[in-house]
């Protein structure tokens, strides 16, 4: 199990609160990882720092054993590194059909849900739509080596939910990617060898595979 993109004794402030205490992280390739834990456990700042949404007051992050802890978020992004927020993660100006363009011109949307709304701007959907349509940016592309995706199951109803797990899954076992998620408990739906690391104010509390968890 070769790692793609690594945290290595990171290290993350707000100001003076410490929100990663020397973090090390590995993110295999081909494989599902979840981030666990309660607001506040460091998860979203750990997907902000393999991002480069968040520079690290000390520590590093390799990618493919090469350091990458002053590359920026875009250079990542060409790279093909996948980051979904939890908020703010659409451009609310432009069309659904614009949105999806930046992602991958000419698709169809993953979720027939959003194909009566191409017309629509983002700003004007529900928040379930807003999640579907950020979503696509992870599940459309098929070139990417990392997807970091905070909530994927934020203000889905479940069956939707469940067909995200899939994709974001497929992503992973089909195509090889690094898939790593933030989340508050572990969803159902996850392949075979999932990693679970839970994370509490800003370390390692558990690392193994989900089945593993107590």
């Amino acid at each position: 199990m070769s790692v793609e993109i690594a945290l290595r004794a990171a290290r993350v402030r707000y100001g003076p609160l410490e929100a990663l205490h020397g973090l090390d992280l590995p993110v295999p390739a081909g494989t599902v990882t979840v981030l666990l834990g309660r607001n506040g456990s460091g998860r979203t700042t750990a997907l902000r720092a393999l991002a480069g949404a968040v520079r690290l007051s000390a520590g590093r992050v390799l990618w493919r054993g090469a350091d990458v802890t002053l590359l920026p978020a875009h250079e990542r992004a060409r790279r093909g590194l996948c980051f979904v927020p939890d908020l703010q993660a659409v451009y609310a100006g432009l069309t659904v059909a614009e949105n999806l363009a930046l992602t991958s011109p000419g698709a169809r949307p993953p979720f027939p849900e959003l194909v009566p709304l191409l017309d629509r701007t983002a700003g004007t959907l529900s928040g379930g739509e807003r999640r579907m349509l950020a979503l696509s940016r992870a599940l459309l592309p098929r070139h990417a080596r990392v997807v970091l995706v905070d909530e994927p199951s934020l203000g889905l109803a479940p069956p939707v939910a469940a067909r995200t797990y899939r994709g974001l899954a497929a992503l992973a076992v089909e195509g090889g990617a690094a898939v790593v998620l933030a989340e508050q408990r572990v969803p159902d739906g996850l392949p075979p060898g999932t990693l679970v690391h839970e994370l509490r104010r800003g370390s390692l509390a558990f690392s193994g595979e989900r089945t593993e968890l107590g």
